[in-house]
């Protein structure tokens, strides 16, 4: 008997990919040998995203080294690390005159640092071409290597996210190669590294999850000092992906939001289209955001007329 599984509901209609500036995004990561989460992943946010001219980037390839069973990136091994990637990034960053700008990655268990170096040049880079351009990166555990997370701290992100993605009970089948224990010290590391960094993490719902399990992240997230909280509805990207075992109602979400601000969240998105780098500058937009110091990359050659920092 095959297996009936609920159907999407009403609230879950995104905007189809389309318009102009959509057209002008895809182009620009297309011409600087680029990808986006938003495009490697099957987000449902990306026509509304692309067509106000934000994106988030997605560094070190476009195969991961893991298989998590809601994530549609492909899977496999990496290729060499691009150590040209940093400057495109912050090229592309520049041109989009980005007032906010999001870059992620896969999991690069494949390389010594995880790729936790690529992760700061991107950072320094962008910081060099687009001093006003606030930086929020959002980062895989590096298999809990300290180093690693020194590495992305010290080059003083605003905004430094990693996701717990669910609850403990659901990781063997959700994130099989992920440990909450590992997540949950890495956002507590970050915080101790740099208190000036704000430290942020989302959730998925629609996997089984019962309400108190939710709340119970939410517990130990706020008790690790994480200052801003995402919670959105799973979607399956593909029938070889986990099933949507429900769907939340909205009302629930903004219930799930109440009960994380009791919490002492600086910051709370929950909603049914709500992704972790979604609206990401609306979401700390009236959050105090430390400005970092505005240092250089070492040995770097002077800047292009086409690298002129803007403004």
């Amino acid at each position: 008997m095959a297996i009936r599984h609920p159907e999407r509901p009403p609230w879950l209609k995104a905007r189809f990919p389309m318009g102009p500036d959509y057209q002008r995004l895809q182009e620009l990561v297309r011409g600087q040998a680029l990808h986006t989460v938003c495009e490697e992943a099957h987000c449902p946010n990306i026509g509304d995203c692309w067509s106000r001219g934000t994106a988030t980037f997605m560094i070190l390839g476009a195969v991961c080294t893991r298989s998590c069973g809601f994530c549609a990136v492909a899977t496999g091994r990496g290729g060499p690390l691009d150590h040209g990637e940093p400057r495109r990034v912050a090229l592309a960053i520049q041109r989009m005159g980005l007032r906010h700008a999001v870059v992620t990655s896969v999991n690069r268990d494949d390389v010594p640092d995880g790729g936790a170096a690529v992760f700061a040049d991107t950072i320094r880079w962008t910081r060099r071409l687009c001093p006003e351009t606030t930086i929020e990166v959002l980062i895989p555990d590096f298999k809990g290597d300290e180093d690693a997370l020194a590495t992305v701290c010290a080059a003083e992100p605003e905004i430094l996210n990693h996701n717990t993605e669910t609850v403990p009970r659901l990781y063997r089948r959700v994130r099989p190669q992920a440990r909450y224990e590992r997540s949950l010290a890495l956002l507590e590391r970050a915080k101790a590294l740099d208190p000036g960094t704000l430290t942020k993490s989302g959730l998925m719902v629609g996997l089984g999850e019962t309400r108190d399990e939710l709340l119970a992240v939410f517990a130990d997230l706020a008790a690790r000092g994480v200052d801003v909280l995402t919670v959105g509805q799973y979607l399956r990207p593909s029938p070889q992906h986990l099933p949507v075992e429900r769907y939340w109602h909205p009302d629930e979400f903004a219930a799930l939001k109440e009960l994380a601000l009791a919490l002492g969240f600086r910051h709370v998105e929950a909603g049914p289209l709500v992704r972790s780098s979604y609206h990401a500058e609306e979401q700390v937009g009236g959050m105090a955001v430390r400005r970092p110091r505005r240092g250089d990359l070492p040995g770097l050659l002077p800047l292009t007329a086409v690298e002129k920092p803007l403004g």
